[in-house]
């Protein structure tokens, strides 16, 4: 992250976001911030708060996609939660300090994985030795004849601690690195980590409960044994994942996992747009205002309880994202016609916790054309590289390209506009039948072109039912 400036950092998400530059901008500056709050003296450091985000636009322009692609870029802690979910405490569904402890688990697991690839080295040579022991005759006995392949192999009677014992253990070795063990079979106690369902009915949800019932249970439960026959690649690799779990310290993971999540993470909260009070309602309204206030002392800094310890929020990033204004009135029941809900509906408090908001522009059939064919992971480029696995090659023209783009337009102006996800469902009713029979069709090469694009979807996008409900 200290390597990119915000003008690299738009530079790499345009591979793969088509427009949407004043978003990309924000989320750039907000991402070079954090770098630059580190550099900082130590006791200004945590005073600089930051600037939280709202991205303002409807369904499908790439209010996601900009911060998923945002947390992989500097490869941060990210969650995605849908503010929908959440109601306020003491009703049953979920609170909202779960989302943090969402975020915590799912950096924990990562940093669990990569501590976990940095022994492997060293797990893979005390696996060795351990099937090594496995595979050794003990003391006083004759290690039957097993067959492996269409070579016998025998093992004499050794007296332990002897430098026959010590010659044929280095022969053993030198055979199971050359493989030539691998058909040979093991008998490997293996514990079993699977822990019973619990499931538990209660007004505030199992994160409010404050105990892990897994750890408590897995402390008094006895633990699982099973014997399996395993061949020696499969047992030597389960050996090895025993012994690098075992290896990692998991003080300093957890450690690591918190420093991370209270320094970088970032929490997308989608549908934000849906806890906006409307006016005209009466009453309490447990998803909406009351998820607000609940909301209100994460964003601005708090102090959540975790079962790894407290993690702090003051310097988590919050991007926020909804439609807002883009309510269609005939939608709305006449007395809430012209009380469309706009990022002005959250209660102050929070409103004043998400300072830049920006709107996201539409997309039309240009942008279209360009999201088919311009970015890393274009569409386009996804449906000729699966029909190249069956050893068709499919040619899109320019024409159909542009003819696609202009269906896209046409019917979310007609239907709902959900942006770019409606080229999905046009490729995938365009494509249909190629995608049925490619296994059994001979012709090696298909070209697609505007008449072929009318042929399979216009029916469908006249007929304005079918089209609703099939496009």
């Amino acid at each position: 992250m200290s390597d990119l400036k915000p003008s690299e950092i738009v530079k790499e998400l345009d591979k793969y976001i088509i427009g949407q530059d004043k978003a990309k901008r924000s989320v750039a500056v907000a991402l070079r911030n954090r770098w630059r709050r580190q550099q900082v003296p130590e006791e200004l450091r945590d005073e600089i708060a930051p600037k939280n985000i709202i991205l303002i636009g409807p369904t499908g322009v790439g209010k996601t996609e900009i911060a998923r692609r945002l947390s992989k870029l500097t490869d941060s802690p990210f969650s995605k939660v849908e503010a929908s979910k959440f109601t306020e405490v003491g009703y049953v569904g979920r609170d909202v300090e779960s989302m943090v402890r969402d975020l915590v688990e799912l950096t924990l697991n990562i940093c669990k994985i990569r501590a976990q690839e940095g022994v492997q080295d060293k797990a893979w040579q005390i696996a060795e030795e351990r099937m090594l022991d496995l595979l050794l005759p003990k003391s006083g006995t004759q290690a039957p004849a097993r067959s492996e392949g269409s070579k016998e192999v025998q093992f004499e009677l050794v007296t332990p601690g002897s430098d026959e014992t010590s010659s044929t253990r280095e022969k053993l070795r030198s055979m199971l690195r050359k493989g030539k063990l691998d058909n040979r079979y093991v008998d490997l106690d293996v514990t079993d980590r699977s822990m019973p369902m619990v499931e538990i009915f209660s007004n505030v949800g199992m994160e409010e409960m404050g105990i892990n019932f897994k750890d408590m249970l897995g402390g008094l439960l006895p633990k699982n044994i099973k014997r399996r026959r395993l061949k020696v690649p499969e047992a030597l690799k389960m050996l090895a994942q025993e012994e690098a779990q075992d290896l990692v310290d998991m003080e300093k993971v957890v450690k690591e996992a918190i420093a991370r999540v209270e320094q970088s993470g970032i929490i997308f909260l989608d549908e934000i747009d849906k806890i906006a009070g409307k006016n005209g309602t009466h009453g309490p309204d447990v998803s909406r205002e009351g998820v607000q206030r609940d909301l209100l002392p994460i964003v601005e800094g708090s102090t959540v309880t975790t079962k790894y310890g407290p993690v702090k929020t003051d310097h988590i990033l919050f991007i926020g994202s909804g439609a807002f204004h883009t309510v269609k009135p005939a939608d709305l029941i006449p007395e809430l016609q012209g009380r469309l809900v706009k990022p002005a509906d959250l209660i102050p408090e929070l409103q004043g916790r998400f300072p830049i908001r920006v709107e996201l522009d539409s997309l039309g059939q240009p942008e279209f054309i360009r999201i088919l064919t311009e970015p890393r992971n274009a569409l386009l480029l996804q449906y000729m590289a699966l029909l190249r696995t069956e050893g068709m090659e499919v040619v899109f023209e320019d024409d159909a390209v542009s003819e696609i783009a202009r269906m896209a337009e046409e019917v979310n102006d007609r239907t709902e506009n959900i942006g770019a996800r409606r080229l999905h469902t046009l490729m995938e009713r365009l494509l249909e039948d190629i995608l049925f029979d490619a296994p059994d069709m001979k012709t090696q090469r298909i070209v697609i072109d505007k008449t072929y694009v009318d042929a399979r979807l216009k029916d469908i996008k006249d007929n304005e039912d079918l089209s609703r409900y099939i496009l």
